[in-house]
């Protein structure tokens, strides 16, 4: 089997003018980044055509350290109903330099089912990142600058909360000491940096409307609060016009191809474990706009990326997904049936069924959030025809639709099964209107308990001292009303990345902090020991990334 790499170079790309034609888009629409990628402005929206779009969400079971194939069977999938002569179009989130270098690799999808050019999709691509990246740290720049200007004055920041990013996994830079020097260094102060796709800054861009609802959350931003205890905003400072401004182009979504060259949107790029984990807002309503199926996805397993799909930017965009597809792997099967790591490859029908209640657990929640729910199986060269018998009978046992998924190995022509079903699905039993998890009346303690016990199947919530203090200031500030996005490991239901499976009470998920994310619009609530600036493996993924011959290897 070929090299992603291999096959993307392989492909013959067309003319990013050629791929928005097919589509109905107009070159003069195109604001292009070469010659195969293009920002497409977000007022060629037109709110009544995303209506008529039917939007599928592509989300898994709890997943490997190698990740579980959405981005792969997204693609896939698009590609299939493409095949079924079905207008579709996937609207993904963009890789981050972090995850590209570190643990997993590229993030353009796999084998035949990928989004293209992938080298530059996976590095730099149109900017998005670095956009972000500026705009984020300029704001911690103007507040340094605020506080050297008015030291011993009561404007000044009693604590500043508002964080620096960098797009790399670097645990050094988790907590660092600022202004050393001297006077003219400004104010020494404890300070950190998180990764770019955790900013709120990112959460505000694949949240917002348009450039005026861009400025009025970046300018809601929670900076931290003065000597009265007095919350203080970026608006107080004056200056949410420059940062929005930094961002004025980041805001269009990307349009790209496929290996089979029809259009892809990608857009945003924050993490579901410690972010929320879906693409923008506009990428999605792009693609509806523009297609009869959107296929969107959401990060890690379903009880972090679907859970903040639904009761945050659905609740807040308006959007009600038609279908949800479940992807489940044979390896991660096993790893939850209790099959060591190294031998999650092997055959193993014992270990696939002792796994199943991951699967089952991910099901549930999604049909109490009123989905309609289909399970595709990501086929891989190693899985056995019995192991797909077994979880397609499983499947049938629970009232559940099945489907296999060989688009990594035969492109469109392996997603077909299921490209047919999620047309039959949709057309017969569509998802109805969606069930949030909790109201946005609720209080922050009881909807993360609601979370707890309704998807992780918790006992309850354990809050330490500091994340009451900071629920005191949230309840004082009249933030209360503010959705929550939980920051927790991807690899457990529970806030312990050792405990599989699915596991049914006997514990509590504690939290450490909650921080105010006012411009995004939620409470972010950060569980156990789950970090916002992840750290690089042993063995990074950057050490196979080369030159060889003048063309780029190890990105996969």
């Amino acid at each position: 089997m070929k090299t992603d790499i291999q096959i993307a170079r392989e492909t013959e790309l067309k003319k990013i003018r050629e791929i928005a034609s097919s589509v109905g888009i107009s070159e003069d629409d195109l604001i292009p980044f070469g010659h195969y990628m293009a920002k497409i402005p977000y007022q060629v929206i037109e709110e009544d055509k995303t209506k008529k779009s039917k939007l599928i969400l592509v989300t898994a079971i709890t997943p490997t350290r190698a990740g579980i194939g959405k981005t792969t069977t997204s693609v896939g999938l698009a590609l299939g109903l493409q095949k079924l002569g079905k207008n579709a179009i996937p609207a993904l989130r963009e890789p981050s330099l972090g995850v590209c270098f570190g643990m997993k690799g590229g993030a353009a999808g796999g084998g035949y089912a990928q989004v293209l050019p992938m080298e530059d999709i996976n590095l730099h691509f149109t900017g998005d990142f670095h956009a972000i990246t500026s705009a984020n740290n300029m704001i911690s720049a103007l507040v340094d600058n605020h506080q050297h200007f008015n030291r011993g004055e009561g404007k000044q920041l009693k604590n500043v909360l508002w964080r620096r990013v960098l797009d790399v996994n670097d645990r050094s830079l988790r907590s660092v000491v600022t202004g050393l020097g001297g006077f003219v260094n400004g104010k020494v102060s404890e300070a950190g940096f998180d990764i770019t796709p955790a900013s709120e800054l990112m959460a505000i861009l694949c949240l917002a409307k348009n450039r005026e609802d861009l400025q009025e959350r970046v300018g809601n931003i929670y900076l931290g609060y003065d000597y009265d205890n007095e919350p203080v905003y970026v608006k107080d400072l004056g200056i949410e016009g420059s940062i929005a401004v930094l961002m004025k182009d980041a805001i269009h979504p990307n349009l790209v191809q496929t290996t089979e060259n029809s259009p892809a949107f990608i857009h945003g790029g924050p993490f579901a474990n410690i972010a929320h984990g879906c693409n923008s807002v506009l990428a999605t309503k792009m693609s509806m706009n523009y297609a009869d199926y959107t296929i969107t996805e959401a990060g890690f397993g379903a009880d972090l990326g679907a859970e903040k799909f639904f009761n945050i930017k659905c609740r807040d965009a308006g959007l009600n997904p038609d279908l949800t597809v479940i992807v489940a792997t044979s390896q991660a099967l096993k790893l939850h049936g209790g099959v060591a790591l190294e031998d999650i490859k092997e055959p193993s029908i014992e270990g696939l069924k002792a796994g199943l209640p991951n699967l089952k657990r991910h099901i549930e929640n999604m049909k109490n959030f009123g989905q309609t729910v289909l399970v595709t199986f990501n086929k891989y060269a190693f899985d056995t025809d019995e192991e797909m018998h077994f979880v397609s009978n499983w499947c049938k046992e629970q009232g559940v639709e099945f489907a296999i998924n060989n688009s990594f190995v035969e492109g469109g022509e392996g997603a077909t099964e299921l490209a047919q079903k999620v047309v039959d699905l949709i057309d017969t039993n569509p998802s109805g209107p969606l069930e949030f998890t909790y109201e946005l009346t609720d209080s922050i303690e009881t909807k993360l308990e609601k979370i707890a016990k309704e998807v992780y199947r918790a006992d309850g919530i354990k809050l330490d001292n500091k994340a009451r203090l900071q629920l005191n200031r949230i309840k004082r500030y009249g933030l209360d009303h503010l959705p929550v996005c939980i920051a927790k490991t991807q690899s457990s239901f529970t806030d312990n990345a050792k405990i599989l499976n699915a596991p049914e009470g006997g514990y509590n998920i504690h939290f450490e902090e909650l921080i105010i994310n006012s411009g995004a619009g939620f409470i972010v609530a950060r569980a156990g020991s789950i970090m916002r600036m992840p750290g690089l493996p042993k063995v990074p993924q950057a050490n196979k990334i080369k030159f060889v011959d003048g063309e780029i290897e190890g990105l996969s």
